[in-house]
């Protein structure tokens, strides 16, 4: 199996050194014997922080499939916002990319641990229903007010789709909660901010 691991410390000063974090999933990978194709490493950069490099490029690379697992040490060097973490693990599973965090033993290549993924993209689906329903109500009572609702042909609320979409929202679901088509949603959106990337899986 080809794997990437993905390591990071919040200062670059010397009183952190991402050493032992690559040592322990080097040999994690050596045991079971995983080919480590690349090693990621954000150094200096907070577990809020939206923007890392290392982690961004990991991200990309799996939406090429340039690997099939991510090991980390902990879970929060992924993130430290369990609403980030679990929208990157549902962007894991969509992928059919497992994941493997050795401190809290888990691994989602095993039957047990694929449970996990099951879970999470309950949890995932869960959430934009919700969303989706918060914003049906919100149209609903605007035309009880005596709003015109129709379907623009361009989107003014173009905050809305960031919001959705930051919430983990699908574009047909983002579409269905403006009235418009999911690929009208996407269109307004690169045409806006460019296209969406997978950088957008950590944005709060």
């Amino acid at each position: 199996m080809k794997v990437a691991i993905y390591a990071r410390v919040s200062t670059s000063n010397g009183q952190q050194d991402p050493s032992m974090q690559v040592y322990e999933m080097r040999e994690y990978c050596e045991r079971r014997g995983w080919e480590i194709t690349t090693e990621y490493i954000d150094l200096g950069i907070s577990g809020t922080k939206e923007k890392r490099p290392e982690l961004d490029k990991l991200l990309s690379h799996a939406h090429r499939h340039h690997f099939d697992a991510v090991v980390v040490w902990k879970l929060d060097r992924l993130s430290r916002s369990v609403s980030h973490l679990l929208r990157a693990l549902e962007y894991f599973r969509t992928l059919n990319i497992d994941f493997v965090s050795l401190s809290e033993q888990m691994d989602t290549s095993t039957p047990a641990g694929k449970m996990i993924f099951t879970v999470i993209g309950a949890v995932a689906e869960l959430e934009r229903s919700l969303i989706v329903e918060r914003v049906k109500a919100g149209l609903r009572n605007a035309r009880a007010k005596g709003r015109i609702l129709g379907r623009p042909r361009k989107i003014s609320n173009t905050s809305l789709i960031e919001n959705l979409r930051a919430n983990g929202a699908s574009w047909r679901s983002v579409g269905t909660a403006l009235g418009v088509s999911a690929s009208t949603a996407h269109a307004t959106h690169s045409r806006m901010f460019g296209n969406p990337s997978q950088n957008q899986v950590f944005k709060s």
